[in-house]
């Protein structure tokens, strides 16, 4: 079982990770996409520090239970967010590279009509 040092520890830890998950979706609501992306690796320091923990012991506390039943909904949202997105994206990506082939092919074309003879 963790010391009461290295639970006050988890327990920042753990709350610093609700708070940037209610961020996260907080701008994957307003599509704020770069500020979301920013917060990623942030989120990502955290579990790193958590995993360093010399012990899971404290996931069997009641309050950690709480947070992570707070969490596991938003991080469903997120992930089917970030997925459609991600899916948007590429879908307008693939227009706009379609319209720019179209373009340079249709250029080409045009400079043979505006040939004057």
């Amino acid at each position: 079982m963790l010391n009461e040092k290295e639970l006050e520890s988890a327990k920042i830890l753990w709350e610093k990770y609700l708070n940037l998950t209610q961020e996260l979706l907080k701008f994957i609501n307003l599509q704020d996409i770069e500020t979301f992306l920013s917060l990623v690796p942030q989120r990502d320091q955290l579990i790193e520090l958590m995993e360093k923990l010399p012990s899971k012991d404290y996931l069997q506390l009641e309050e950690f239970k709480e947070i992570g039943k707070k969490i596991i909904p938003m991080d469903r949202e997120i992930m089917y967010k970030a997925r459609a997105w991600l899916n948007k994206s590429r879908r307008q990506n693939s227009v706009v590279r379609s319209y720019d082939l179209t373009n340079s092919i249709l250029g080409a074309q045009s400079v043979a009509f505006n040939r004057k003879y």
